[in-house]
This record gives C-alpha cells, sequence and structure tokens, in this order.
C-alpha cells in the first residue's frame, strides 16, 4: 500500500485543515507561499494565516488553515512547497 492512500483514508473530505510551513524569515517566503495556496485554494488569504517567529527571529512559521477538497489538492500544494528555496519544512 502506497503513502499517499494510506494518508488518503485518514482523512475524509472535504475537511478542515491547518497547514504549517515553516521557512526563513525573509519578506518573500510569505509572498511566495500565499501565491502557492492561493493556486490550490480559493479562500487562502493572510486572514487564514498565523504568523510565529522563531526565538532568533531567523524562522517563520505560517498556518495556514483552509478547507481541503481530496488528497490530490494536498500533494500539489506540498509538493509545490518543497520546491520554494526559503522553505525549510511543512507540517
Amino acid at each position: 500500500m502506497g503513502m499517499s492512500t494510506t494518508r488518503a483514508s485518514l482523512l475524509e473530505f472535504p475537511c478542515h485543515f491547518p497547514l504549517k510551513v515553516i521557512g526563513k524569515n525573509e519578506e518573500r517566503f510569505e509572498l511566495q507561499v500565499m501565491q502557492i495556496m492561493q493556486k490550490y485554494v480559493v479562500e487562502a488569504d493572510t486572514a487564514h494565516c498565523q504568523r510565529r517567529l522563531s526565538a532568533g527571529s531567523k524562522y517563520l512559521s505560517l498556518t495556514i488553515s483552509f478547507m481541503a477538497e481530496s488528497q490530490e489538492q494536498l500533494e500539489a500544494i506540498y509538493r509545490d512547497l518543497s520546491s520554494l528555496d526559503l522553505v525549510q519544512f511543512t507540517l
């Protein structure tokens, strides 16, 4: 059984999904993340995004809450986010 099949069985779509993205604390980090989110999620905007700086302010954590429509949508979002050079990891 593949990993995506296993994950798909854990979620029922549509569902509320909090996505956490951690990256370097640079202005373009948040802009790039939100551009990707807007590509896949209609209601993705800064109103649904919580920000938190690391202790030394070197990193920024974004938690973006949205209604996930499918496993394919989530996989596409994670794939695009992981291609950004400023993204350290996603949860």
